[in-house]
């Protein structure tokens, strides 16, 4: 397995070098916002201990990534009065990982609306407002 890389992006933002839009926080996790969002509401949650995917995770780390997801979910589909929510997690780059830090994407949705294509940056005071949505449904 390979090593954790602590230079990547979430190390820096959980060292507080990169600045965030954060949703939800506790001892062991933090929730913030996607800045480029695949739908209104796309946020992250990850482990604040290192790690690199589900491969590598202990069950600590999963249990209390999976309490923050389904916490944080739930204040999001109701926050944007969602019909669902499509979680998404990738592991290695053959399965399409690209920050080697665990973490989900959590997407409220509607339907009959398609997420938008990735790698677009988002309008930070929609994002903004979008975390507030959640925030207030917390």
């Amino acid at each position: 397995m390979t090593a954790y890389d602590d230079q990547n992006i979430f190390a820096k933002i959980l060292r507080g070098e990169i600045p965030n839009v954060t949703v939800y926080e506790d001892d062991d996790t933090l929730c913030f916002m996607d800045i480029m969002p695949r739908t209104d509401g796309h946020c992250l949650v990850i482990p604040k201990t290192p790690c690199r995917n589900v491969l590598d995770a202990s069950d600590a780390q999963l249990a209390a990534v999976m309490r923050t997801v389904r916490r944080v979910a739930r204040a999001a589909k109701a926050g944007f009065d969602a019909d669902g929510i499509t979680l998404q997690q990738f592991n290695e780059t053959a399965g399409g990982q690209e920050v080697f830090h665990l973490h989900f994407h959590i997407h409220p949705r509607h339907e009959g609306v398609a997420m938008r294509p990735p790698g677009t940056m988002g309008d930070m005071d929609a994002i903004k407002a979008h975390a507030e949505k959640i925030r207030a449904a917390l």
